[in-house]
């Protein structure tokens, strides 16, 4: 919530700032056309925030302050291009050309005071920053800690942290500045969800890591637990999709209950319980497939065929589940659309449209505690990478190198390629039991 708050404060700044800077050109060229230009300044004021927004400057940590002026000027440049181009194929354009770059040379000037303004209330109100542990000598540790602190614009507060210590409370990012062996490594990209092996500053050697191999950051960045889409974004993502998903494919998920209760009298949908984010319990909505007597089926099957064990304990599915439905049980499984009523889900911030699924307990016991709890950093799905690869064919071992592939890599344009992978891989069939 503080790095939101403080995202919107730097926009809001840098949106006065632009007002300003429309208030005086307005004044000064009072006989211009004021319609078309206040359309056209309103227009490039965006056009600057969304750009800004873009080149990570909301809120701009760990940027170096030659790096922020680099991006602030091009992302001005870029604007004013694109500006002066549409202009001139206006009407009368080169008069209002004059006016449009005087607007976007003073927001530039007005947009650095304000922004400047806007970090050091965000700094009064004691939101400014993210806490940082530093990995390093005591000696080290205390200079790291001086510099940080009156270099506070990089949005790093510092917190040593001893090498072999794990972190308070969860402390998210580690500043490495010690000689660190590749098992050390391991064990922080365990505990953290970010590492970054810091780059020499000006009073202080530490890595022999030079800045302008990083593109302006105070490090080389390594994720403990994978690579963040923005939550609002996700979020937004998930309810555009999910919500007209839902709309549209009521009449398939009715019909597919209907089908249910001709084949076996009872409730066509059920709640199971997994397990979600932070190890909490989700209790995900479900056509159901199988027999009401599931269980027993299942446990006899069990006792009195060995082969039949063994594949389960491999896989926990079966190729020939006695517990499954004639005809509408296994049409739903091969398509998946007995997973459909999860949209609710969704929609309700339980689940995701992309990660890893969320596996019943009994799944999860037969894989190791440590990539279990890699899996409560990341919100469930309702696809996910082992689901358009392997689907039902991949065993225990397999499923948790997908999973632990995607929570390491997750990106925006990872989950496009999964969700748009899903319908083909759904219509091909092969692989789901």
């Amino acid at each position: 919530m503080a790095r939101l708050a403080v995202q919107g404060l730097l926009m809001a700044g840098d949106g006065c700032a632009y007002a300003l800077a429309g208030l005086v050109v307005s004044w000064l060229s009072p006989t211009t056309d004021d319609g078309v230009l206040s359309r056209i300044l309103v227009l490039s004021a965006l056009a600057v925030i969304v750009l800004c927004a873009s080149r990570s400057l909301y809120p701009g940590y760990r940027i170096l302050a030659h790096e922020r002026l680099r991006r602030r000027v091009m992302v001005s440049a870029q604007v004013a291009a694109l500006a002066m181009a549409g202009v001139l194929l206006l009407p009368n354009g080169m008069r209002l050309a004059l006016p449009v770059a005087a607007f976007l040379a003073l927001g530039m000037v007005a947009q650095s005071v304000l922004h400047a303004l806007a970090s050091r209330l965000c700094r009064w109100l004691g939101i400014w920053g993210e806490r940082a542990a530093i990995v390093a000598g005591p000696d080290c540790t205390a200079a790291l800690t001086a510099h940080f602190i009156r270099h506070w614009q990089l949005g790093i507060r510092p917190e040593p942290v001893p090498l072999q210590a794990a972190p308070a409370d969860q402390v998210p990012v580690a500043l490495v500045a010690d000689d660190i062996s590749l098992e050390m490594l391991a064990g922080l990209r365990e505990r953290f969800a970010e590492i970054l092996i810091l780059a020499d500053i000006p009073t202080l050697k530490l890595t022999g890591l030079h800045h302008a191999a990083m593109a302006g950051q105070i490090g080389l960045r390594l994720t403990g637990a994978g690579g963040k889409n923005p939550e609002v974004v996700r979020r937004g993502f998930d309810l555009a999709i999910a919500i007209p998903a839902a709309i549209l494919l009521a009449p398939l998920v009715l019909g597919a209950a209907i089908a249910i209760h001709l084949f076996d009298p009872g409730p066509a949908f059920f709640w199971h319980e997994r397990e979600g984010r932070g190890g909490r319990r989700l209790r995900v909505l479900k056509l159901r497939t199988m027999y009401r007597d599931a269980e027993q089926r299942l446990e006899a099957v069990l006792r009195d065929n060995p082969e039949m064990r063994a594949e389960w304990l491999s896989h926990f599915k079966l190729r020939h589940d006695p517990r499954i439905l004639p005809v509408i049980g296994h049409l739903l499984r091969k398509t998946s659309l007995d997973e459909l009523p999860q949209l609710y889900n969704i929609i309700a911030g339980d689940m995701t449209l992309v990660g890893p699924r969320p596996f019943p307990t009994y799944h999860l016991s037969a894989m190791d505690s440590a990539f279990r709890a890699k899996r409560h950093s990341v919100m469930p799905g309702l696809t996910g990478l082992w689901q358009i690869s392997e689907r039902s064919e991949a065993d225990i071992g397999l499923q948790q190198q997908l999973d632990e592939f995607y929570i390491d890599n997750r990106s925006p344009w990872l989950d496009w390629h999964i969700l748009v992978s899903t319908i083909p891989a759904v219509f091909r069939r092969g692989g789901a039991w």
